[in-house]
């Protein structure tokens, strides 16, 4: 009977390890689909941020012209010196094509690249109508078209109205953009084989993508799943099958905040989890092979996998704590702060933060030796850590000789008593300093307090936090100083 007992239980703890494999290998298969969406959005943001940019540039250029044109001095001159006085080098970018003014008929009457303006007639653009139909338009970005004037190049134009004095169609500024610049910078990301990064008109149409094929420049996919996945917020993530080729992709995607396009970077699913479709095969192979040895070897390998538990939870343990002074250390700090920050956005509470510094303390190193430094902080942090008492207030090491303590739901007032506290505390310590004013360890403290909001994050309130440490320091040392309350 015992055999029996011990081949079954054997057997249950096999199929345990298998449960618990299976876990881990799906816990790995997500880890893979978050670095991915980590590596998609940080590539969103570079493309975004660049575009963004050059974007803010053309518009400051453009609406120089308008103001330029408004002016009757600049009009005056003759047409080199005012075409220079107008256009100020902006036409000569990378980049860009043409830049012109087209009067109320949206004929050439100014050109930035000659003289003697080319003719042309463009009346029948989309930049020209919305801007002559709508006197609010503002800055125009255009549909993707083949330039008639420079051999049919694929650009887009930016544009924005002329106004006579009565408010009256008197024309238009326009600046177009050649969409070899698009290509060149999602060229230069690398997505894998069969990845893609998209720009995308607000109103579906398709701007560049990488892979760059021409043919798809000017396609309008409004009606495509994934863009009904666009309009449905300013930027997220989401699988999805591509209407352009069959490939399965996780796509992210980022509504730009001040200009009508979205940029999308989707990476292959396959290509995603290949690593660790190789890792799975390799892993859950060993793990049948090792559970039907532990049929046989069940209580010496039972042994084995509560000491392997119990070191795995030792390790955690100090992975997640300073050990010179039993604070958490930075790394977790940040999981503590982000989770706090998050937790305050949602209820609207008051976030309040304390930046701990010890005063002098590379005097103190020098004067009295590293060890009675490692016992002085050490002693600081019993002193916070005893000042600190609700569940939910944290204390943790921030570096050196630094210390943060998160406060959730503490007002101003509440933040200050907490961290006059604490300061009295390492003062009453009475450690010999002799390097110090004060002739004892002292501690400056910067107190911030915060209501979050969707605009703000957490670094908002570390920096405010720090710069009233530096009040501290500035004032004298041994001192609280505090923030406004802001959010």
């Amino acid at each position: 009977m015992a055999p029996r007992a011990i081949v079954y239980g054997g057997g249950v703890i096999a199929l345990m390890m298998v449960a618990l494999c299976a876990t881990v290998l799906y816990q790995s298969r997500q880890d893979a689909l978050d670095r991915a969406r980590e590596t998609s959005r940080n590539v969103a943001l570079i493309a975004e941020r660049d575009i963004e940019r050059n974007f803010e540039l053309y518009a400051l250029s453009l609406q120089a012209v308008v103001d330029g044109l408004g002016n009757a001095e600049v009009m005056a001159l003759p047409s080199r010196l005012r075409g220079q006085v107008l256009f100020d080098g902006a036409a000569t970018a990378k980049n860009l094509g043409s830049m012109l003014v087209l009067d109320a008929s949206g004929n050439v009457i100014i050109d930035a690249g000659n003289d003697t303006p080319r003719k042309g007639n463009f009346a029948d653009r989309d930049y020209f109508t919305v801007q002559r139909d709508n006197p609010s338009a503002g800055l125009y970005v255009s549909a993707p078209f083949r330039s008639r004037l420079r051999n049919g190049s694929q650009s887009i134009a930016l544009s924005r109205r002329v106004s006579h004095p009565d408010g009256s169609f008197a024309g238009i500024v326009l600046m177009s953009i050649n969409l070899e610049y698009f290509h060149q910078l999602f060229a230069g990301l690398s997505l894998g084989s069969h990845g893609a990064i998209s720009l995308i008109a607000g109103d579906g149409l398709m701007i560049m993508r990488q892979p760059f094929d021409p043919k798809i420049v000017g396609r309008d996919i409004s009606q495509a799943s994934t863009f009904r996945q666009f309009q449905s917020s300013m930027e997220g993530s989401f699988s999805d099958t591509s209407s352009i080729d069959g490939m399965r992709r996780l796509y992210y995607f980022r509504n730009f905040q001040t200009l009508p396009l979205i940029i999308m970077v989707a990476e292959a699913e396959p290509e995603i989890y290949a690593a660790w479709s190789r890792r799975a095969v390799r892993i859950g192979t060993l793990m049948a092979v090792f559970a039907l040895g532990f049929v046989a070897l069940s209580f010496i390998l039972g042994a084995q996998l509560r000491r392997r538990m119990r070191a795995e939870s030792e390790l955690q343990l100090l992975a997640r704590t300073d050990s010179l002074t039993g604070l958490h250390n930075r790394r977790t700090l940040g999981e503590i702060l982000e989770r706090e920050w998050r937790r305050a956005q949602r209820m609207r509470s008051m976030f309040s933060l304390l930046f701990v510094d010890i005063d002098r303390f590379k005097a103190y190193n020098d004067t009295y030796g590293h060890q009675a430094g490692d016992d002085a902080l050490a002693a600081v942090a019993r002193c916070i850590g005893e000042n600190i008492r609700r569940p939910a207030d944290t204390a943790a090491r921030y570096g050196g000789e630094e210390f943060i303590v998160v406060l959730p739901d503490t007002m101003p007032e509440g933040a200050s008593v907490i961290a006059e506290k604490i300061r009295a505390a390492i003062s009453d310590l009475a450690i010999e300093h002799a390097g110090s004013e004060y002739g004892r360890v002292t501690a400056s403290i910067g107190s911030a307090s915060w209501t979050p909001d969707q605009e703000t994050d957490v670094r908002t309130v570390l920096k405010a936090a720090d710069q009233a440490l530096y009040e501290a320091k500035v004032a004298g040392r041994n001192k609280v100083a505090t923030c406004a309350a802001a959010g």
